[in-house]
């Protein structure tokens, strides 16, 4: 739920009259079934308390509601209710719910050694990954059937309104979740085995042994459906990595991956030196190494190239078929950033830093003092400050920085 940064009351109400002005300005779409849902609001002066079980039937109660209440972070609920406004959830009468996807900074590999700017571009190429690979691909959603949403914080929220997925229990999100997360799933169940009588082709039948018969083992095409196209294309991708990077990389990864050096060494020779990373990309086979290494190869390298594709998602969210999820357009109470919804092709182009801020009059200027090192991008340009320093900042900036902590009001 909401993060916000405790404010004194001079930075309350000036940044309360920028919601103010927000709300009154903006055309705010209502979520469809209005009449169906639950909104809960945080307000500016109460910041700890949620206030719950509303109910706005018409677009008029909503945004009256919106421009009386100047909610500091708003919510409505994904699910839809006979009665939305009773207290408990047995009483509310459950009649489905909106399939929710949230991708958050928080819960992404790697993303804590990265700033604010730098988490929010890696959550948007997951979030591609999701909808394209996953929920299109995969679950044969429509793009027509889902928004996207940046959240004004460290994420983006995916609502899916496909009918098939609004009786779904939580159990059956969480398979869903499971699915995207590859939970349980083994790759190395992905590479096809065969065995080919080999006594026609004398270097085959060496290799065969006295047997005669070779095991062949394929990885799966790469446009295979689900898991298994997906595992190819990861190995693929891997493999074009390192022919770009270089043997040491190769070397440094497969050591991470479990091989010893000595092994990871012959491994890197055998695929960058001595052309098998293209054998392996034009015929899939892994027949390019000798057996032992190619079982390395299977139960080292093909298993971390699946992870590195799994999808990346918080669960709880997906699972919770009463979930209050943040209300699109709205603004974000601990950033001031707009809540903006995306359609899949607006979302390549779509920059939070230039596209989010809060509206205000071009040459309306806000004085600030910088209370932490802040450096960020903003609009076509940067914030940049020292603790101690001051500025003029366009109200947008000045706004996300105070909600934020990292400056104050200027006196």
């Amino acid at each position: 739920m909401a993060k916000t940064v405790a404010l004194d009351a001079p930075t309350i109400a000036w940044a309360r009259g920028v919601f103010a002005r927000y709300y009154q300005a903006a055309d705010v779409a209502p979520p469809l079934r209005l009449a169906r849902r639950e909104f809960a609001a945080f307000p500016f002066l109460v910041e700890t308390s949620m206030r719950r079980h509303e109910t706005l039937p018409t677009p008029d109660e909503f945004h009256a509601f919106l421009r009386r209440e100047v909610p500091r972070h708003v919510y409505y609920s994904a699910a839809y209710y006979r009665r939305p406004a009773e207290l408990s959830m047995a009483a509310k009468e459950w009649l489905g719910a909106d399939l929710l996807f949230d991708l958050d900074a928080d819960h992404l590999r790697g993303a804590d050694t990265l700033g604010y700017a730098g988490q929010l571009g890696r959550v948007k190429e997951r979030l591609v990954d999701l909808v394209d690979d996953f929920l299109v691909r995969d679950f044969g959603i429509s793009p027509s059937e889902m928004s996207l949403v940046f959240s004004g914080g460290r994420g983006y929220h995916v609502h899916v309104r496909d009918e098939r997925f609004l009786p779904l229990s939580s159990p059956e999100r969480r398979e869903l979740v499971d699915y995207v997360q590859g939970t349980g799933f083994d790759a190395r169940r992905t590479i096809a085995e065969s065995h080919l009588n080999v006594r026609a082709d004398p270097e085959l039948e060496r290799r065969g042994g006295a047997s005669g018969v070779l095991r062949v083992q394929e990885l799966s095409p790469p446009e295979s459906p689900g898991w298994k196209g997906r595992t190819t294309r990861a190995v693929l991708a891997l493999l074009a990595r390192w022919q770009s990077a270089g043997r040491d990389r190769a070397v440094q990864d497969l050591v991470g991956y479990g091989l010893p050096l000595r092994r990871a060494r012959q491994m890197a020779k055998i695929l960058l030196d001595e052309g098998g990373a293209d054998r392996i990309r034009n015929s899939l086979t892994l027949e390019v190494f000798p057996s032992a290494l190619a079982s390395e190869f299977l139960e080292a390298v093909v298993p971390a190239a699946a992870v590195a594709v799994q999808g990346e998602t918080d669960a709880p969210v997906t699972t919770d078929i009463h979930r209050l999820i943040r209300l699109p357009s709205s603004l974000h109470g601990g950033t001031g950033l707009r809540v903006v919804p995306l359609s899949r092709e607006a979302l390549e182009r779509f920059d939070p830093f230039r596209d989010a801020a809060a509206p205000a009059p071009a040459d309306e200027r806000v004085p600030v003092v910088f209370r932490e090192t802040v450096s960020h991008p903003w609009g076509d340009g940067r914030i940049e400050g020292s603790p101690g320093s001051t500025a003029e900042l366009p109200t947008g900036a000045a706004l996300f920085l105070t909600l934020r902590g990292e400056a104050g009001l200027r006196a």
